[in-house]
């Protein structure tokens, strides 16, 4: 395979490209030559830093996570060395008029200091390791997560925790939303917690050391990158002039954290057991205020400050997962959400999910400063949908009809102890609520199922627009009100005259109004919000509102703009121009660096095949909207699956453009054929075991069954009966799992070796461009690419524009169809990868549809994948695949 091709802005990395193939990067195994590529890139990428941008794309399998680590931290030791040398040589430019021997005897008492703060922590951290050692050869093994405390914290009180507290100069001021009270705040400052003091503060003591910050799209990712840093070792971060003996060439340990939310790290089991994340948020911070009856055992004082900094030495020895610090919190009896703060500053790398890391208010209220530092996003093929799921909002009529009931209940009870500013907020609560739910009421009884939301009409409903939104947010936030009201209602509903019960639900409804409403404050440029209507559980009709973020260039340009470097990781990356055409649009070429590289695969494993007809003059494959319900093509499709089914070994799995294509084409093969003994459909299940994913099925079950019906029950190595379809049973070895692009199965899911030797896509899953949120999308890119093509060239209002408007019309149109068809085709790309996934696997990938003959499609495949491509297989056909195929599993010792 190709080893992969490296596209960078006017400035390359050829200044430092020298050295760069000089540097041990520390891999625990020998490197291919496509790791080295990608280790001497990233690494280029960061020494030259002033917020540099990386995007690199490495097939799975192919060490991507581990080559990350090998590459970041090595370049992490090496500047932290050249940093320490360089204060030492700043320290003695700095010494004037003094003698040679007072110079020299003051640098080496600097270089006596450095040497022992390296020295004392890193032995504290070794006898940290060495306890939890001997721990384990006693065979104490860590305990599982069970959500249950010894000895913790009461809750029973009466009715007046439901109560808001009078507004006055004591409430807690506002930390984005995310719950610390003022004394939380002054203790989290004591302890060295960063995050807390106002943004303007600039007497900030203390000085952060450059680190990582590494984060992904699930906890289980995270998990996975955290017991890949445990392979490699790597040498120590203080320069080795000022060591002596072994001590240079010691190892030393990584210092990692992971950061998650209260959700995951709560270990109070009077908080966790609320279930959602805003609850706990809410009563976390309700048991933090000073007139708390109840206040949280486990967080951070002045009484257990000892097992916190225990805690955070801890932490930082044992390169802990999110299990692992909950864990040490229980045994310590000290919060581990909390105490996680004060080893930020000591972390070499800080893992944390994408949410975290994408909204600033929630980076500024745990202490992480991006200033200066690196950021590595993996798994980055989805950054845009997830910049634009972390402002996402939606709110239901039925969900405002709920919250109205609620308030009404809560002001039934406590309405006349309301003073003040607690009784205008409450009210203006429920004005926002009946203004949301007449428009929508209005919108019921309206013809069309979905639409654009004209925003002004929306706040001139009950005159929502005369409100100040801001202030009623920060209200919300700072009186915890949706916690009060939500929890007081559960009370009363379940019963508990004696108050001990809180709210349980994993959507609260309040908490959901709450983010919709701060979505009413964006700029209506960046986003739009939809009307859409719904079945509800009971089958009754309901509408939604949602908010969608047409542009994450806002929401993303604090974070590069800020950091020392960006690398953007994915193993499906192609097509690499959406990312620097909506993330970071201004930031010059020059600092802009792209990589795709090629697969540990040699050629020999990979077939890929342009399938756009049977035979030579028959029916050509199309899937498009308009064309894919041809019954001839669905037939055709049929007898070309059937054939692959009979050629490939073991699992097939086929990737479908929407779920209810997929049905469709599900009836049609089980409709007889006149012609034929027996229905395409039970031909199929004649070849092999046939499952298929459902919408809103269970993934893991399907899987499970895929996987046993191919390799056996496990144990005596015998095939398992395959699940019946309500049709007869295989009668050979392998299964076909029909899939959906898009779906559970398309990501994340693991197709090796025999679980996928052939993976086959059929047609382009294009988005409905005909839906509300795709025409605002198509609509924000050609109206900004428009504005951004006719600007003045300079300052000057009197200057020519770049271009015509014709051409600047032209151009917008094409920008909006490659975002339109890049979509596409990373869902695909996506799906692609799912089958060979590390050097020993191989396959076969069929791509059924004309239009993957197209140039323009191919070049959006990944490069790995375009090297595979059998040349001129879009002109043969079914007969010249199965001749190809046959041969290509023949090769493999395949009969």
């Amino acid at each position: 395979m190709a080893e992969g091709t490296e596209r960078s802005g006017p400035t390359s990395l050829d200044q430092v490209a020298d050295g760069i193939q000089k540097i041990d990067f520390h891999h625990p195994y020998t490197p291919y030559d496509v790791q080295e590529q990608f280790m001497g890139t990233v690494y280029g990428v960061l020494e030259k830093g002033n917020s540099q941008v990386g995007i690199l794309e490495s097939p799975t399998g192919t060490g991507k996570s581990l080559s990350l680590i090998c590459a970041a931290v090595t370049w992490l030791r090496n500047h932290k060395k050249a940093s320490l040398e360089y204060s030492i040589t700043d320290a003695a430019k700095n010494i004037k008029d003094e003698p040679d021997w007072i110079i020299n005897q003051m640098l080496k008492s600097k270089r006596e200091e450095l040497v022992k703060t390296w020295q004392e922590r890193e032995a504290r951290l070794e006898q940290i390791r060495a306890k939890e050692k001997a721990l384990e050869m006693r065979g104490i093994k860590r305990r599982k997560l069970d959500n249950s405390i010894k000895g913790s914290a009461s809750d029973s009180l009466g009715e007046d925790e439901w109560l808001l507290d009078d507004r006055d100069d004591d409430r807690p001021e506002s930390d984005g939303g995310l719950g610390y009270s003022r004394e939380t705040r002054a203790l989290m400052e004591k302890l060295g917690m960063g995050g807390i003091k106002a943004q303007d503060d600039a007497n900030e003591s203390g000085h952060q050391e450059i680190k990582i910050y590494y984060t992904s799209r699930t906890h289980s990712q995270l998990t996975q990158f955290i017991s890949e840093l445990r392979r490699p070792a790597f040498p120590p971060s203080i320069p080795d002039s000022l060591l002596s003996g072994d001590a240079a060439s010691d190892p030393e340990a990584i210092k990692h954290l992971p950061l998650s939310s209260r959700q995951r790290l709560c270990i109070n089991p009077a908080v966790s057991k609320l279930g959602s994340l805003s609850a706990i948020n809410d009563r976390c911070s309700e048991l933090q205020q000073p007139r708390s009856k109840s206040k949280c055992q486990f967080v951070p004082n002045a009484e257990n400050l000892a097992q916190t900094h225990q805690f955070r030495d801890g932490a930082l020895a044992t390169l802990p997962d999110i299990e692992d610090l909950f864990e040490l919190g229980k045994k310590l009896s000290v919060c581990p959400y909390y105490a996680s703060r004060t080893a930020i500053a000591g972390a070499e790398i800080v893992t944390l999910p994408y949410p975290l890391l994408l909204q600033k208010t929630a980076r500024d209220a745990l202490g992480i400063k991006l200033e200066g530092n690196v950021v590595i996003i993996d798994e980055a093929h989805n950054i845009m949908d997830a910049v634009a799921n972390v402002h996402a909002a939606e709110i239901g009529l039925g969900e405002l009809k709920r919250g109205r009931q609620m308030l009404g209940v809560y002001v039934k009870r406590f309405g006349k102890k309301l003073k003040g500013e607690n009784r205008i907020m409450v009210a203006q609560v429920a004005r926002v609520v009946d203004g949301l739910s007449e428009w929508l009421e209005g919108a019921l009884k309206q013809k069309a199922d979905q639409g654009i939301v004209d925003s002004n009409a929306l706040l001139r409903t009950k005159g929502i627009d005369q409100i100040n939104l801001y202030k009623l947010i920060q209200y919300i936030q700072d009186s915890k009100l949706t916690y009060k009201i939500e929890g007081y209602a559960t009370h009363v509903e379940e019963g508990a005259g004696s108050g001990t019960t809180h709210p349980v639900s994993s959507t609260p409804v309040l908490h959901t109004l709450l983010s919709f409403i701060v979505t009413l404050t964006n700029l209506s440029s960046e986003g739009r919000i939809f009307y859409h209507k719904t079945s509800g559980k009971d089958q009754n009709l309901d509408i939604k509102l949602s908010y969608l973020l047409l542009s994450p260039t806002h929401a993303f340009s604090s974070i590069t703009s800020s950091a020392h470097a960006v690398i953007l990781a994915g193993g499906t990356m192609s097509p690499f121009e959406d990312y620097t055409a909506h993330l970071f649009p201004n930031l010059p070429k020059s600092k802009v660096t792209t990589l795709s590289c090629g697969h540990v695969i040699p050629s020999s494993s990979l077939c890929v095949w342009t399938l756009t007809s049977n035979r030579p003059k028959s029916i050509e494959y199309e899937f498009s909207f308009q064309k894919r319900s041809d019954r001839s093509m669905i037939h055709e499709l049929g007898l070309a699956i059937l054939n692959v089914c009979g050629a490939v070994p073991d699992g097939v799995v086929v990737f479908f453009p929407s779920y209810g294509y997929l049905d469709e084409v599900v009836a049609a093969w089980s409709a007889l054929d006149p012609q034929q003994p027996a229905s395409i459909w039970d031909r199929l299940q004649g070849k092999k075991s046939v499952f298929r994913e459902t919408k809103g099925g269970s993934s893991d079950e399907t899987l499970k069954q895929y996987s046993e019906a191919i390799l056996g029950d496990g144990d005596s190595g015998k095939s398992t009966p395959p699940v019946k379809l309500g049709v007869k049973a295989a009668t050979t070895k392998g299964a076909l799992l029909l899939s959906v692009v898009g779906g559970k199965m398309s990501e994340g899911i693991n197709f090796s070796d025999r679980l996928g030797r052939c993976v086959i896509i059929v047609g382009l899953p294009y988005p409905n461009i005909n839906s509300p949120d795709w025409k605002a999308r198509i609509e924000y890119i050609e109206s900004t690419t428009m504005s951004r093509l006719t600007a003045p060239v300079n300052d000057d209002a009197s200057a020519q524009p770049a271009l015509s408007r014709s051409e600047a019309v032209s151009l917008a149109k094409q920008a909006s169809r490659d975002f339109y068809e890049n979509a596409c085709m990373r869902a695909v790309n996506q799906s692609i990868g799912r089958a060979i996934r590390h050097k020993g696997d191989y396959a076969a990938i069929v791509l059924v549809d004309r239009r993957f003959g197209n140039e323009r499609i191919r070049w959006k495949l990944p490069g790995w994948i375009r090297g595979g491509v059998v040349e001129g297989s879009e002109k043969q056909g079914l007969g010249q695949l199965m001749g190809k195929m046959s041969g290509f599993f023949r090769g493999k010792g395949e009969v």
